[in-house]
């Protein structure tokens, strides 16, 4: 059975993935060659690509997400440039602006979570003025996102009926270089490109890598709530002895994100 995901507490959300996520969306944004002009953030979450966006001189930033919590998080996120950022509630397949709105509209770590892909990609396309960028990256979630890979190889490893399904690197195909450049194809971009973009995640402890997972925001914290204790127990303790723990305590591990890049035309 599926799992329900939360999205409903950016305090929740930020030291689980919030934190690594604000590690990626600058590098993501040089690799991009944003142009510094209006800036559409689909999926803003709480707000660490549009903050990217406003450092990396954007004119002016609207961030839309489905989740109102995760917006009021941004807009609060973002209140020394208030000027510069808007956000509002919507849905990434039903853009509400005209064609040709922007300069540019990005994406962070939300096209897997999408129910129609390639209609969002194609509204994000609408809304981008001829000769601009559409752009947007997800987590290698089979591979190097390695503090969720740890998290399910044990989880399936314990249980396989009920984790298998749920692992993100299973459940979410899109997240591949390949398939990310030929849905950028399908959704009418040109000259599109995807490249790797690794961030360190160095935890001062297991605690630290731990306790994120019991906020309940997002798949892998959602199915840790769901156990019972005596098997989230199992869980903590699996991990725990298959991660690369140092000598003074520290666990150092990478982030891969996947990065596509499209143009309009």
């Amino acid at each position: 059975m599926h799992t329900p995901e939360v999205w409903d507490s950016g305090d929740a959300y930020e030291p689980y993935v919030g934190r690594w996520s604000r590690r990626v969306a600058p590098a993501f944004l040089d690799w991009a060659e944003i142009p510094a002009g209006r800036a559409l953030d689909v999926g803003c979450g709480t707000g660490a690509l549009s903050k990217a966006l406003i450092d990396h001189h954007a004119r002016h930033v609207i961030g839309i997400d489905s989740s109102a919590a995760y917006a009021t998080h941004a807009t609060a996120r973002v209140r020394r440039n208030a000027a510069r950022a808007s956000f509002i509630v919507g849905d990434a397949a039903a853009l509400p602006f005209p064609a040709e709105t922007f300069d540019a509209s990005v994406c962070g770590l939300v096209l897997n979570f999408v129910p129609q892909q390639l209609v969002a990609v194609r509204e994000m396309r609408r809304v981008v003025r001829k000769g601009g960028v559409v752009a947007g990256y997800v987590w290698d979630y089979a591979g190097r996102m390695e503090l969720m890979r740890y998290f399910w190889n044990a989880a399936v490893e314990l249980d396989p009926q009920r984790a298998g399904p749920l692992d993100e690197g299973v459940r979410f195909p899109i997240c591949h270089p390949e398939r990310l450049a030929e849905l950028f194809k399908d959704g009418g971009l040109v000259a599109i490109r995807s490249a790797p973009i690794d961030v360190q995640t160095v935890f001062r402890d297991f605690d630290d890598y731990w306790q994120p997972f019991l906020g309940g925001q997002a798949p892998a914290p959602s199915y840790a709530m769901s156990l019972e204790p005596r098997k989230r127990e199992q869980l903590q303790d699996l991990i725990r002895s298959h991660l690369p723990i140092r000598s003074d305590g520290t666990i150092h591990l990478i982030a891969r994100a996947w990065a596509v890049r499209g143009e309009t035309s």
